[in-house]
């Protein structure tokens, strides 16, 4: 049997209108405005979910240590960006207070073994440490099954957080501490990673003496009281007087974060 057009017509739009509610419930939930970042803190915990993005410590607290659920959270990390996004721990303790003090190394910079407490050994030690951690990230990965056995690098270039705070082992030189976060800063760079650095007002001036040395550096800034108080400080600058980037405030016994546009 023919149908006719008019009939025709209306059986195609019965049609579609069938089909529609189907596709609508297939739309994905949105995600929340906000990232999380997590650590060693929150190794076997429930991770938030649905989120905007995630940035992942790669260290157990402190310098020259993995954390343990690094690979289980960068997993989780990348499921809202291509590239995890990743802190790390810094501190510079000295010689006297450091099993991995580099005493006679001589590149990137020469640690005299007759002066070992300079700012060139504090240089040697950031990069020594940056160079560990960066490790345990390329570490994490092989484990994940998204790089061989053998690999040097990251799939591709994260972006970095230097964590600096007053709970960490520092010297009283500030000239010596920058040192150490220059050589920090020089060894991530020289993976082609981009470098910003986490820290409040108080931890960054009693530690660096208020360097202006990374000006050019954004900032993730701690302690907003609320969502809304992390979205006001968006357009100001960081602790390093380079531009804000990202607002860190809690939220639900987590660690959220606001990224400034």
């Amino acid at each position: 049997m023919v149908m006719s057009r008019a009939l025709l017509a209306a059986a195609v739009l019965v049609s579609c209108s069938l089909v529609l509610p189907a596709a609508a419930g297939a739309k994905a939930k949105p995600k929340t405005p906000t990232g999380y970042d997590v650590s060693y803190p929150q190794c076997g915990a429930r991770l938030p979910t649905n989120v905007l993005f995630g940035i992942v410590g790669v260290n157990d607290g402190i310098v020259y240590s993995a954390n343990p659920c690094l690979a289980t959270e960068l997993a989780w990390a990348e499921q809202y960006e291509p590239a995890a996004i990743l802190y790390a721990n810094t501190g510079d303790p000295g010689p006297a207070l450091s099993s991995h003090w580099p005493t006679g190394q001589t590149t990137p910079q020469v640690c005299d073994a007759a002066q070992p407490d300079s700012a060139s050994c504090s240089y040697d030690y950031g990069w020594n440490a940056a160079a560990d951690s960066y490790r345990d990230a390329v570490g994490a990965y092989v484990s994940l099954g998204k790089l061989p056995a053998g690999a040097t690098q990251t799939p591709q270039p994260n972006e970095w957080w230097l964590d600096v705070e007053s709970a960490n082992s520092w010297e009283q030189s500030a000239a010596n501490n920058v040192a150490e976060l220059q050589g920090e800063v020089d060894y991530l760079g020289s993976q082609g990673a981009s470098v910003g650095f986490y820290a409040n007002a108080a931890d960054w001036q009693a530690i660096t003496g208020g360097t202006t040395a990374f000006a050019g550096s954004p900032g993730w800034r701690p302690g907003a009281g609320g969502q809304a108080g992390a979205q006001s400080y968006c357009g100001t600058t960081g602790v390093t007087g380079g531009p804000l980037k990202y607002s860190q405030y809690a939220s639900g016994g987590y660690d959220a974060d606001v990224r400034c546009s």
